[in-house]
């Protein structure tokens, strides 16, 4: 059992919620994190499934049961978007621990009521924003933090890959949101760390399937863009990066690897603060595990997820939703972070 594991004592048995790609990258992390007998439940309607990292599991397809079950402590929520609100409020209301994957929600209404439902609830919710635990990101991030970089002026971030997996689910908008929502989030989360309150997004492509360029408007002037494609040809190696450039240095990362987050190789290509040049060192190990550790080390000590806070996912669902809409139009749109209702 890793350290986090065992600070947190016994959080209680851990449900996976979601059998897809990211209920196995769950599971894979849970046992990473020494917690891989832990896992009580997979619940899925895909009918009986079992998950090679947790080989415990009891495969259910009835959450009312697993919510219900007292020796449940921990929830890991891996269903498709447009369910994440219901079964999260539901989890949190039945007193569990929530690491929900992002995007938070499919709308900024259920975003605010979930949030609303955590501020009540006495689980800790999380949401899996897991680049930000990304070695290299990571890097950059306390690089800027330390003031190495001044004040951050501009961020560019990329996020390619081939064509995405059939999926009953994902290639539907009205479910998923599409590329911009579920796969450009983690970027629009980037730039939102590093420049502040969002105001406006932009999106265009030059053709159909070409790749998507967003420019995000910040309200101290700063300037994000992101570059978006998932139409490299297949076999093509996803890759993401992120560039900050501050009023006095600039610090780049490319992680070149697998969209489950699978352990290979990173590269932080510069981090520099005026002409001087700093050597970092970056931590290659799986950031989903590093992810499950930090949220058990929440658990331990009841306090909030200060390292990927929810406010920053409904921010960072805020600039997404904004960025489909402009890419819709044509025309930039405000980015609104505050309830309808």
């Amino acid at each position: 059992m890793t350290d986090a594991a065992a600070s947190a004592g016994n959080p209680g048995t851990i449900a996976i919620i979601g059998a897809g790609s990211m209920g196995r990258a769950h599971a894979r992390a849970w046992a990473g994190a020494g917690l891989g007998d832990q896992v009580a439940y997979v619940c899925t309607t895909r009918g009986t499934t079992s998950l090679d990292d947790a080989p415990l599991a009891a495969s259910v397809s009835d959450l009312d049961a697993v919510l219900a079950d007292p020796a449940v402590g921990i929830v890991s929520v891996c269903t498709p978007t447009d369910t994440h609100a219901d079964i999260a409020i539901r989890a949190l209301q039945a007193g569990k621990h929530v690491l929900l994957e992002k995007p938070i929600a499919l709308t900024v209404d259920d975003a605010h009521l979930i949030r609303a439902q955590a501020a009540i609830s006495p689980g800790v919710l999380m949401v899996a924003h897991v680049v930000r635990f990304f070695g290299g990101y990571r890097a950059v991030r306390e690089a800027a933090e330390a003031g190495t970089l001044g004040a951050p002026l501009s961020v560019h971030a990329e996020r390619l890959s081939g064509p995405p997996k059939p999926s009953p689910w994902w290639h539907d908008e009205t479910r998923s949101g599409g590329v911009l929502v579920d796969f450009a989030i983690h970027d629009f989360d980037q730039l939102n760390l590093f420049l502040g309150e969002p105001v406006t997004a932009f999106s265009r492509r030059g053709r159909p399937g070409g790749p998507i360029e967003t420019t995000v408007d910040y309200a101290n002037g700063g300037l994000g863009h992101v570059v978006t494609s998932m139409g490299m040809p297949p076999g093509f190696s996803f890759s993401s990066s992120v560039e900050v450039l501050g009023a006095t240095g600039l610090a780049s990362h490319r992680f070149v690897g697998s969209l489950d987050g699978s352990p290979s190789p990173q590269r932080l290509e510069a981090v520099g603060a005026g002409t001087e040049s700093l050597a970092t060192t970056i931590d290659a190990g799986d950031p989903y595990v590093r992810q499950a550790e930090y949220f058990l080390d929440c658990i331990a000590t009841g306090s909030a997820p200060v390292w990927c806070p929810t406010d920053a996912a409904v921010t960072a669902l805020a600039v997404a939703l904004a960025a489909q809409e402009s890419l819709a139009t044509g025309r930039p749109v405000p980015v609104t972070r505050t309830p309808t209702a």
